[in-house]
Formats: C-alpha cells, sequence, structure tokens
C-alpha cells in the first residue's frame, strides 16, 4: 500500500480477530516507530511491547474506560518517552518525539494490513502512574501512549478521514 493511500484510509480499529501478529511484522512496526525523527535526532523514546493477554488486560484497567480495545488486541505497545536521551535544554521535546514514532507505528501497520487505535496515557498522571507501576519502570521513563494492535475484525462506518478544510488553511500571512 502506498503511503497516501495509508494516511487517507487508516481508521481506528477497536475490535481485533484472534489472528497473531508475526515476530518479523512487530519488529516492522517498531522500525518504523524508530525511523521517525526526534529532536536533535535524540531517539528519547522507548518501547514496551505486550502479547500476554493478561497483561493487555492489566494494561487496559490502568488506562481506564477508552483502552478497552486493548481487551482484545493481539499486540499492545506503551510508548515512552526516555528523560536520561531528550534534549537537555528542551526534555518536553520527547512528547512530541514520542507522537511522531507512535504515527508510524500506525501507519507501517496499516501498510501490514494490520488494524490499530491510539490510546493516550499522558499527559493523565493516574493513568500514567498505573502503567509506571504495572511495568516497574524507571523514574526517567514517562509513559506517553498505548497502541493496541491486532487484525480487524471490524470496518468502520462513515469516512475515512475528515473532508478537507480549506479555512484551516493559510498561506504567507493569517
Amino acid at each position: 500500500m502506498d503511503i497516501i493511500t495509508a494516511i487517507m484510509n487508516r481508521r481506528s480499529i477497536r475490535k481485533f480477530t484472534e489472528q497473531e501478529i508475526s515476530d518479523a511484522d512487530v519488529t516492522t512496526i517498531l522500525k518504523a516507530g524508530m525511523a521517525g525523527p526526534s529532536c536533535v535526532n535524540s531517539r528519547d523514546w522507548s518501547f514496551l511491547v505486550v502479547k500476554d493477554p493478561n497483561t493487555l488486560q492489566k494494561m487496559a484497567d490502568a488506562n481506564g474506560q477508552y483502552a478497552q480495545p486493548l481487551r482484545g488486541a493481539r499486540l499492545g505497545i506503551l510508548l515512552c518517552g526516555d528523560l536520561n536521551r531528550a534534549f537537555p535544554p528542551a526534555k518536553d521535546y520527547w512528547i512530541v518525539d514520542g507522537s511522531i514514532a507512535a504515527q508510524n507505528m500506525i501507519l507501517a501497520a496499516k501498510g501490514l494490513g494490520i488494524g490499530s487505535v491510539w490510546l493516550g496515557t499522558w499527559p493523565e498522571s493516574g493513568r500514567m502512574e498505573k502503567q509506571r507501576q504495572l511495568f516497574s519502570l524507571p523514574e526517567e521513563i514517562i509513559p506517553h501512549s498505548i497502541i493496541a494492535f491486532g487484525y480487524p475484525a471490524e470496518e468502520p462506518k462513515g469516512p475515512a478521514h475528515p473532508e478537507w478544510e480549506e479555512d484551516r488553511v493559510h498561506f504567507e500571512k493569517w
């Protein structure tokens, strides 16, 4: 699938089949996340890969009601910021860098025929702390988001993306 088609047709998938995701595809998804740009090439993210159904259930519990897709996912990736690797003059760039990595992983999954949904964790302190405790994360590792992955068991309704909004675009001046 070409990249424009993947971007324009990507949908959040919340229901998954029982089909397992191969280790090769997991590696491809992770490599896509690591291929994204980061502030001064700090590569200030880390990924916690979970396939165990019991742990996916615990992740869902820790992240709240909107994380329920993890219960049927075949794979969950907790994306974290690594403050030890963050750009010292502006450490908060880890947040942007993590978002780019997440989008790359979601698009890579789409290209592989794997569905996904992004589940926010940061900046909800309760969610962050529960994920930290669940995985015994070191202090410098900050939970950013979780992506639930699996082969789609649903076909979302409605348009794949919002229509073009010309009033959101400004050239040369506001």
